[in-house]
């Protein structure tokens, strides 16, 4: 019997190679049998405590025939081989499951025992086991050294020479952590694989000048690579003077990448080839898969080699990679990457190289580049895990098209963004998003609001052009992180000025007055002419020297946390010789510096020591593990380079920008709270019991949603069902007057649109009449009625979920009542919901001042409202079924929240593995 799909996941190991984990199947008696034969007699003695030279037909048939649920067998698998088996069998008590793993000789080290505890541990998770057991002998240190590592609750006892383990495998945040950790680890490695190799062959290297194969090869060549280079052609000697070998195979020393640029239709054999070799990693810029109908099928197949045979690949239809620390340039960009310590990522072959032409233009250099294609393999997770440890990258840039798994994005980008910033494009805002309107919550989820609740939660730097883009990378490369938004505008003319104090306050900074003291001592140095307050309008005949005198004093300045120059060309200010005083004035110093110069060509984007020179080996201030420390002055007591914008906007923009990261990064990192009263086992049962009945999903009826809400522990209004008038009276009488009458049916979504809702009535008459009058009013659609309490007056919002198809839920807050989709007043966060996020989400409306006594009312239980939010964000976590949840009203008083028209989709979703599972998607 084949184990469950969901179980089969492709994992990167410690050393950067992949195996795939799977289930045990029938047939795989004779590779057990070959896996076992290559074992160490002392391997074999760890496993089975005596010497066993072979399987018995018995033991065969049994370890491969398993139920997978009672008995459960994982096997490790590379380039066709079992490497690595775990099994876990239940003992006497249901909860409980006695397991073995075993590792082969040649593997042992590379993590692989790590990994399949893992996965064990997820399989049994699913299974209903709660706890392994173990027994190990003293001497097999590498089997307890996976057990201590994996971060479960572990008890241990020595008796009668046998260790006894036992470990509780519900997933603990010390589990989480080091499963994190380890992935961390792994992936970096498996990029470094790929940017830092000693020997690469270019497959495909043509003799003909025109084709992506020689312009890999000679920019290899040309770009002072450290390595050795083998062109291969199998219909040449030799490319550009160096000797060519038919294959790879007959390269005669090892090949670290392989660089593929051969026709689609035989890069599979290709990559074949390259395992056979001992090829480590690919880059594959061969076109025709899966961007060309019907090429999807062939991608995976070439994805799925590589992975089998322990490979990464990037790419395919890609533009290549780059790293300037070892001298690698192994793309076909007419333009070479210089060196610096900007890590960029592009989706596009065609913008990857508008990337690098623009970079090398502006002086920013390039710590590595990679062009990701397809992203059929890596991705833009895999190389923010490279590039948090890098010690030559400061700042990272991503042009991305799409995601291919946003929960791995947001959980290492909010780690990654702690330690430098990311400044991301991301195309097609049109066509992304939520596009169901069954709901208030899902019809207010517009285009594109995923993306930008990922980056917000994340801290990464969202921009919309290639511009913005660079003008982010220029400022964040070069300067200190603004301690927050006040800004200083000096300049020689009056009219520049307050253009910059206008694109300035259009970007939320301040324009604050300078202090007496500051101004003071400007009047000793500056013309009698100028004006000192802020902006600093220094007048025509200002000088360098001026410039220099004044923006000394005004750095100094506590009431600045940055300074925008403004140079407009004059007989006394060459804009070359002003240019030259902004590294100058603020060496060591902890504030921005940025500078706009009108009308002044010769001026580059970035000016000062290092700019648009090798400044990778130039150092500065470093943090543990290699990143710049952003709040400090870039590069110790050396000048720093200073980024010039040709108009106050784009300077302000980026100013702005930075102040938000900054902002972000001082903020804590927030928590999942303990709920109390949140019972997950409850609220699956609710919707798996209407699933069970329903098979295809639909909305709960009222009671059902009322008790998925109290699973939840979420507040909500007594409301009953009723089927007629007289039975709305008597229910209105037990529950206590007054009550709501609010009509319901299956079309029937804007009931107050369309009389289907009557509040306050005060007598079972009023109930019975209004019931009536509803059901004259709306017919057929009208199935029945719900009879509520009356909830405490207070503020109406509105909460809610709704399923996104990449992101999967996206928790909605809102105003509420009949407004909501007029002012369109809402956010959106993705999961997990922190406490802080929580509270950021209740703040972020244009009308959360109502929520803190505005105009004097009494102020809401706002904690009660961002407590709500987070039940509503678990259970959207722990019931992946809830496709839509829209609470609407949630009435927010100063003695709490409650919600009170609610409503609830559920549909059947397909089994995966747990999204914290350590695996490649």
């Amino acid at each position: 019997m084949a184990g469950p799909a969901h179980w089969t996941s492709d994992v990167v190991l410690v050393d950067g190679g992949t195996v795939r984990v799977r289930p045990i199947e029938p047939d795989d008696g004779p590779a057990l049998v070959a896996f076992h034969g290559r074992l160490s007699p002392d391997t074999v003695h760890s496993r089975f405590f005596t010497a066993k030279p072979r399987l018995s037909d018995a033991e065969v048939e049994r370890f491969t025939h398993v139920d997978h649920d009672r008995r459960v067998a994982l096997v490790a698998e590379l380039g066709g081989e079992i490497v690595g088996v775990s099994r876990y069998d239940r003992t006497g008590d249901e909860r409980e499951a006695e397991v073995a793993f075993v590792v082969a000789d040649e593997h042992q080290g590379r993590g692989i025992g790590t990994v399949l505890l893992e996965h064990l541990a997820a399989a049994a998770r699913e299974r209903g086991v709660v706890r392994f057991v173990a027994e190990v002998l003293p001497g097999n240190r590498r089997m307890l050294e996976v057990f201590e590592a994996a971060g479960f609750a572990e008890r241990s006892r020595y008796d009668d020479g046998v260790v006894h383990v036992e470990l509780a495998i519900e997933p603990t945040e010390r589990a989480r952590a080091a499963a994190e950790a380890r992935e961390h680890r792994a992936e970096a490695a498996s990029v470094a694989r790929l940017l830092t190799p000693r020997a690469v062959a270019v497959i495909g290297a043509s003799r003909n000048p025109a084709t992506v194969g020689h312009q890999v090869l000679l920019n290899l060549l040309n770009g002072g690579f450290d390595g050795t280079v083998y062109p291969v052609n199998p219909g040449a000697t030799h490319v550009a003077s160096v000797r060519a070998y038919p294959s790879v195979l007959d390269v005669p020393d090892p090949v670290d990448l392989a660089v593929i640029a051969v026709p689609a239709g035989a890069a599979l054999d290709v990559v074949e080839q390259c395992a056979r070799k001992g090829v480590r990693g690919l880059v594959v810029l061969s076109a025709g898969f899966g961007e060309v109908a019907g090429g999807g099928d062939a991608q995976r197949r070439l994805r799925d080699a590589a992975r089998r045979h322990g490979m990464r690949l990037v790419g395919p239809n890609c533009l290549g990679v780059a790293n300037t620390a070892v001298g690698l340039n192994a793309t076909f960009s007419p333009f070479a990457p210089r060196p610096g310590r900007v890590g960029m990522m592009s989706q596009s072959g065609a913008l990857g190289i508008a990337v690098l032409e623009r970079s090398a233009r502006l002086g920013l250099g390039v710590s590595s580049f990679v062009s990701v294609g397809n992203k059929a393999d890596v991705s833009g997770n895999d190389l923010l895990q490279f590039w948090e440890e890098d010690p030559n990258t400061d700042v990272v840039l991503l042009y991305l098209e799409s995601f291919g798994n946003p929960g791995k994005f947001s959980r290492i980008a909010r780690r990654v963004s702690r330690r430098k910033p990311i400044v991301a494009v991301k195309s097609g805002r049109s066509a992304a998003g939520v596009r169901a309107a069954s709901s208030h919550t899902a019809a207010m989820a517009s285009p594109d609001v995923a993306v930008d609740a990922l980056f917000r939660q994340t801290g990464v730097v969202r921009v919309d052009t290639l511009d913005e883009l660079f003008d982010m990378a220029l400022l964040l490369e070069s300067q200190p992180l603004p301690a927050g938004r006040r800004v200083a505008i000096v300049g020689n003319s009056g009219g520049p000025g307050i253009l910059a104090a206008d694109a300035c306050a259009a970007a939320g900074l301040e324009i604050p007055e300078l202090s007496a003291e500051t101004q003071a001592a400007l009047r000793e140095v500056v013309d009698p002419n100028a004006a000192i307050g802020n902006p600093v309008d220094l007048v025509a005949s200002a000088t360098p020297a001026v410039y220099d005198a004044a923006l000394r004093l005004v750095l100094a300045d506590e009431n600045v946390d940055a300074v925008l120059v403004i140079c407009t060309p004059t007989f006394a200010a060459p804009p070359g010789e002003v240019a030259e005083v902004l590294p100058r004035v603020a060496p060591g110093g902890a504030k921005p510096v940025v500078g706009c110069f009108l009308a002044a060509s010769g001026v580059p984007p970035l000016v000062g020591a290092g700019a648009g020179s090798d400044r990778g080996a130039a150092g500065g201030g470093r943090e543990a593990g290699g990143g710049r420390d952003r709040s400090a002055a870039v590069g110790g007591d050396r000048d720093r380079s200073v980024p010039i914008f040709a108009s106050p906007e784009p300077a302000a923009r980026a100013l702005a920008r930075a102040v938000t990261y900054a902002q972000w990064r001082q903020r804590p990192t927030g928590a999942l709270p303990d709920l109390d009263g949140f019972d997950p086992e409850r609220a699956r049962a609710v919707v798996d019991r209407f699933l069970a009945g329903s098979g295809d999903g639909g909305w709960l009826p009222a009671d059902q949603v009322d008790e998925l809400l109290g699973a939840a522990g979420i507040a909500y209004v007594r409301s009953v069902p009723v089927g007629g008038a007289d039975e709305a009276a008597k229910v209105a009488a037990d529950l206590g007057l007054p009550v709501a009458l609010k009509a319901s049916g299956p079309d029937l979504v804007h009931k107050s649109d369309e009389g289907g809702v009557r509040l306050g009535l005060d007598s079972g008459t009023a109930v019975a009449d209004a019931y009536r009058e509803m059901a004259d009013r709306l017919g057929d659609r009208m199935t029945g009625a719900v009879v509520q309490q009356m909830a405490e007056p207070g503020v109406e919002t509105i909460a809610g979920v709704v399923q996104d198809p990449l992101f999967g839920p996206l928790v909605m807050f809102g105003l509420g009542g009949v407004a909501t989709e007029l002012l369109g007043d809402r956010s959106f966060r993705i999961l997990p919901l922190t406490d802080l996020d929580a509270a950021e989400l209740v703040r972020s409306l244009r009308s959360s001042p109502l929520l803190f006594g505005y105009r004097g009312a009494p102020p809401a239980d706002v904690a009660a409202l961002e407590d709500t939010l987070q039940r509503v964000a678990r259970l959207a976590g722990v019931v992946p079924e809830i496709a839509e949840l829209d609470l609407n009203p949630v009435i927010v008083s100063p003695s709490g929240a409650v919600a009170v028209d609610c409503r609830a989709r559920v549909a059947p979703v397909p089994k995966r593995p747990p999204p914290d599972l350590r695996r490649l998607s």
